[in-house]
């Protein structure tokens, strides 16, 4: 039997925007019941979360050099992540992109690996969420139902199958993402 969709939340709730993920996934879980959520504050931790038939998606900060608030979404079992964007921060030692290809390596991937991921401002130990990522959380959290919700061969929040930068609605496009199968929402753009 095939468990139900997991959403895992990586990041330490006492570091500023590094806590996006952690509270991505809380909002699911008060939201979908059905929906197995898990917080992280370790990368390497999420090794021993899935099993190959699960389907996961990770929500988690990252830093590519975007506007606050941005929004990526990346299916990895198609794409590898950029490793400077996802990679190891603060303590840890390895970042979710060095987690992902060692589980590449080992074949412990699961079915199905989405991850979305928030464009963070700071990392300040003891300081809320910045004002961008905050705005930003209900629409990180719909990526998240998103990417759950669609075909295993479209994983874009568009909806129409093409790469790109959305901004607001979902409505406008600026030119190609900034990685394949890379989908961004500019938190707060019209």
């Amino acid at each position: 039997m095939t468990r139900p969709p997991i959403v895992i939340g990586i990041g330490n709730p006492d570091r500023g925007d590094d806590a996006v993920g952690v509270r991505v996934a809380r909002q699911v879980a008060a939201k979908h019941l059905d929906i197995l959520t898990m917080e992280l504050d370790d990368p390497s931790e999420a090794l021993d979360a899935w099993d190959p038939e699960d389907t996961v998606i990770v929500a988690d900060a990252i830093t590519s050099g975007g506007a606050p608030g941005d929004i990526h979404v990346v299916d990895v079992i198609e794409h590898r992540l950029p490793e400077g964007s996802w990679s190891a921060m603060g303590t840890h030692a390895f970042g979710l992109a060095a987690i992902v290809e060692l589980a590449r390596s080992l074949d412990l991937m699961p079915r199905r690996l989405v991850v979305v991921g928030v464009e963070a401002a700071q990392f300040t130990h003891g300081a809320p969420l910045s004002e961008a990522v905050l705005a930003a959380l209900p629409a990180a959290t719909d990526a998240v139902l998103t990417a759950i919700n669609a075909p295993r061969e479209r994983t874009d929040v568009s909806g129409d199958g093409r790469p790109g930068q959305h901004r607001g609605s979902g409505q406008e496009r600026s030119g190609p993402g900034r990685w394949p199968a890379d989908h961004r929402l500019a938190a707060g753009a019209q």
